[in-house]
């Protein structure tokens, strides 16, 4: 019967500690498995990564030119035609509601819809991207498509042109007095 004092831990999961610095005899060798002297056998002694004993280091002998436009590029969630017969007919299918329905998760810069499979209903279909054969498949269908991106385009060239003021009142800048430097010279 299993008692506290039964207990014990499963046949494999502890081992013996190593000690370090005992001698011969203790399986680790007289050096405690670190060779022998030099840097890297001294208490504390350690080389940074990346370091090449003072010769110029590979990171450094590379050429390094140009500019990687990889940080600036834009990550879309890729649908396909085939996952929008999930929806019933006449829907609007939008960034929401692929994201209730879990087609599309985490972070994007917009929505694409690809043209693989086919359509079976009509469907409204607003997205960011759209390759020409999906829009031809949606629109075969009865569905229609409209771009977000291109809204918000207007959207933002609408609100520019409304708060741009006329230039009746122009500033007039004063002309600034030059300072002139009055030296003094040492009496002798």
């Amino acid at each position: 019967m299993m008692r506290l004092h039964n207990l014990r831990p499963r046949p494999g999961s502890r081992h013996r500690v190593k000690r370090l610095g005992c001698g011969e005899s203790s399986g680790h060798g007289k050096t405690s498995g670190k060779g022998s002297k030099g840097q890297k056998a001294r208490s504390g002694g350690s080389i940074r990564l990346g370091f090449e004993g003072g010769q110029m280091p590979l990171i450094r002998r590379l050429p390094k030119r140009g500019f990687n436009n990889a940080a600036f590029h834009k990550h879309y969630a890729v649908v396909n035609v085939s996952d929008l017969n999930a929806y019933k007919a006449g829907t609007v299918v939008n960034e929401q509601l692929l994201r209730e329905s879990n087609l599309v998760r985490g972070h994007f810069a917009g929505i694409k819809i690809l043209g693989d499979g086919e359509l079976k209903h009509d469907l409204q279909v607003q997205v960011d991207k759209i390759s020409t054969t999906a829009r031809e498949k949606i629109e075969k269908a009865g569905g229609t498509v409209t771009l977000r991106q291109a809204r918000r385009i207007e959207k933002s060239q609408a609100v520019a042109s409304s708060d741009a003021e006329p230039d009746t009142a122009v500033a007039t800048a004063k002309p600034r007095a030059k300072k002139t430097k009055s030296r003094s010279k040492k009496s002798e």
